[in-house]
């Protein structure tokens, strides 16, 4: 399917015509047509835009541009709605255009970390808000009545005679007003569209068909090439024979570059089969490692005696040298690949003097700067178009496969689009670091917390420990300790990364923690939180009531306790600044548990979209469940043994469980949601397997543990 180029001309100059600035966009291209369709080119042309992030049109078609990735986070329709709640807007005459990349007009363009509502929430408030308070000085100078006089409601500006004046008949003249450097944000008791039920503004496009993604990408001209990489971790490239493939019908070229052997051709199918052909031979350039050597290398560094110190609180070898009981355990991940269902891809057109990149970046700045880096042309010379992306859960915050596009274009002097397949982007990218985790307690003779130690060996995880969450602040007499070992394999932030295992680690052993002091997990829970909250040990990151007050919110709506057909497992984690409770209900089905319902109490400050956010922390729950039950990637000599879905197992729709979620409606400003939910999804899933069948499980994926190993079935 192609796609248009309108976005390119998003880069021109801006001009100023009619006393308003028009932003430089070419809006007769035909997606722009297709987006702002009941708008003359007459009437465009008048169009006046009042700041960087909004135009608006005489027919009162007001056009707000959404800046960072679309990733599936609703980003393209909560942005908007915070600037045209502030504008007083009327929604139904909002049209929403995703922003080229451009870090001198918009900050933080990137979708990553759960932070960009959380970074620009007040910010977009001030962009309506200032707009709003220019065309209501526009009115009242129109009228020659005090600005105290006039207010908007759905557009229009009103005086309180009854008069009353479009946005769109204003704007020109708002245009000329000087930017008001304080203005009044809304109380939120008068919110129209934030916290209220409003639809995706691409939803009608996603389900049509219409070409969104970098895959539907298409530009008269280009070239299309994939690229045979090492099929190892740790291995060379040695030797090609291209001969053979090309002879074959549509195949422009085979360059070998750097590591990489790139076929290029006119179409993606004459190249897939092209590569089949192609023979290469690699050479081990250091040491490929297997599953096995990285279960060693786990045990020989949790025996280490040196570890780098993340936080000490108290004496705890005094504590555990004077226990009446310790409780030990350890618990393991695997790689995870990112596996979002659109593979990498990109466009580059590296020129003389210049470069246009278009396609799927979760972070588009450092994109831009790595293929300045490359091919040494200014990044002011750069143009970077963001697609819709089609996944991407951290895989798409790396630049390798944008750079790849960029070098090649470089190398063949012509635009060319690198596109991976399934395999490609299974095998030959970046993974989720795995982990192993060793936990120790000590109680004393009252069954108290008086102790805690915890050692976290990554793999080119960096540091796997969270320090500063809970529970530290509870626990007087406490370590945490990590080590690392570095590996060719390569890593990157994993959905939610390190707490997307550390939350399932921590919450199973502090579920075991509670077991053996005779305590319900809830108010084992509460109780360390009210210590922390009255005798810290320590400072911590986490809001001590902010978390209890989810783990309420969770029990209340759960029934906690009080259920007698099926086993309940509880879990709290705190992430990107947000709270979420879980739990989870289980019950025996022919002698194997299983998972029928997941509540979720949220604490995430303001929901802007309601409807966006409870897919987010539904999609969060899916994930961090499949994944902890059924996701694996193992290693061979440096060769990955899963490279498509028929040898790597993901959940299937018939084993999603029903989700119940529950949001705290404190009025603060938001905090990250496309994540938080995720990290105490599997520790809450792991308990109730535990509360029905009185077994632990220590290691992911959960369907390895016996006795619940559960086969893929196809």
């Amino acid at each position: 399917m192609k796609s248009t180029t309108s976005r390119r001309s998003f880069l021109k100059k801006a001009a100023t015509i009619g006393g308003g600035l028009v932003l430089g966009f070419d809006w007769f291209s035909t997606e722009a047509q297709t987006v702002l369709s009941s708008l003359s080119k007459a009437e465009l042309l008048e169009s006046t835009s009042l700041n960087a992030y909004l135009s608006i049109a005489p027919d009162n078609t007001i056009t707000i541009l959404s800046p960072n990735p679309e990733v599936g986070q609703n980003i393209k329709t909560s942005f908007p709605t915070i600037i045209a709640e502030e504008l007083d807007a009327d929604w139904t005459k909002v049209r929403v255009v995703q922003a080229p990349f451009d870090n001198s007009r918009f900050e933080r363009q990137v979708t990553g970390g759960s932070g960009a509502t959380p970074h620009s929430y007040k910010k977009l408030r001030k962009v309506g808000a200032t707009a709003r308070q220019m065309l209501i000085e526009a009115a009242s100078k129109q009228w020659n009545v005090p600005v105290t006089e006039c207010n908007t409601e759905s557009g229009f500006v009103v005086h309180t005679s009854g008069k009353k004046l479009s946005y769109g008949e204003l704007s020109i003249e708002a245009s000329k007003i000087a930017v008001p450097q304080e203005v009044k944000l809304k109380d939120r008791k008068d919110f129209k569209l934030i916290g209220k039920r409003v639809k995706n503004v691409e939803n009608k496009n996603i389900v049509t068909g219409k070409p969104l993604y970098g895959m539907d990408f298409y530009r008269e001209g280009m070239l299309y090439a994939v690229i045979q990489r090492p099929e190892g971790f740790g291995m060379k490239l040695k030797s090609v024979d291209a001969a053979a493939v090309k002879s074959m019908p549509g195949i422009v070229d085979v360059v070998t570059f750097k590591n990489n052997v790139a076929i290029v051709g006119k179409s993606t199918w004459q190249l897939l089969k092209a590569r089949k052909a192609l023979k290469v031979i690699y050479e081990n350039a250091q040491g490929l490692e297997s599953t096995e050597d990285h279960n060693k290398i786990f045990s020989e560094l949790m025996a280490k005696p040196e570890a780098t110190v993340r936080r000490k609180n108290g004496d705890p070898e005094a504590a555990f040298k004077n226990a009446a009981k310790v409780i030990k355990s350890e618990y393991q991940c695997p790689f995870l690949p990112h596996n979002p269902m659109e593979p990498m891809n990109f466009f580059a057109h590296v020129k003389e003097d210049s470069v246009e990149l278009v396609g799927p970046t979760q972070n588009p700045g450092s994109a831009r700067s790595s293929v300045s880096k490359l091919v040494g042309i200014p990044e002011s010379k750069i143009s970077l178009e963001i697609t819709r992306i089609g996944g991407g859960f951290g895989r798409r915050l790396m630049d390798d496969f944008v750079v790849e596009a960029a070098e090649l274009s470089s190398i063949l002097k012509a635009p060319v689009k690198v596109i991976w397949s399934r395999e490609d982007d299974m095998t030959g990218g970046y993974y989720r670091p795995a982990v192993r985790y060793r936990f120790e307690a000590a109680l004393d003779t009252a069954n108290n917390l008086i102790g805690y130690r915890l050692r976290g060996v990554g793999i080119n995880a960096g540091n796997p420990t969270r320090e500063n969450n809970f529970p530290s602040g509870a626990v007087e007499n406490l370590l945490i300790e990590s080590t690392e070992h570095r590996s060719p394999i390569s890593t990157a932030p994993w959905r939610a990364p390190i707490t997307n295992f550390l939350a399932f680690a921590e919450q199973s052993f502090l579920d075991e923690v509670a077991s053996a002091t005779g305590k319900d997990p809830v108010e084992f829970r509460l109780g360390l939180l009210n210590k922390a909250k009255t005798a810290p040990a320590g400072p911590v990151r986490y809001d001590i009531d902010r978390m209890i007050g989810v783990i309420k919110l969770a029990a209340e709506k759960s029934g906690w306790g009080t259920k007698k057909e099926v086993s309940q497992g509880f879990s709290v984690y705190f992430s990107h600044a947000s709270y979420v409770a879980i739990v989870a209900e289980a019950s025996l089905k022919n002698n194997k548990p299983q998972v029928s319902k997941i509540y979720a109490a949220v604490d995430c400050g303001e929901v802007v979209s309601p409807m966006g956010a409870r897919q987010q922390v539904i999609g969060g729950i899916v994930d961090g469940f499949g994944h902890a039950m059924f996701g694996k990637l193992s290693f061979k000599n440096g060769v990955p043994e899963q490279n498509n879905y028929h040898k790597y197992r993901l959940i299937r729709m018939r084993e999603v469980p029903e989700v119940e979620a529950h949001f705290v409606d404190n009025g603060l400003d938001p905090t990250g949601l496309g994540e938080p939910s995720l990290p105490p999804t599997s520790g809450a899933v792991a308990n109730a397997i535990y509360k029905a069948t009185g077994t632990r499980v220590r290691n992911q994926p959960f369907m390895d543990e016996a006795p619940f190993k559960i086969k893929a079935s196809v």
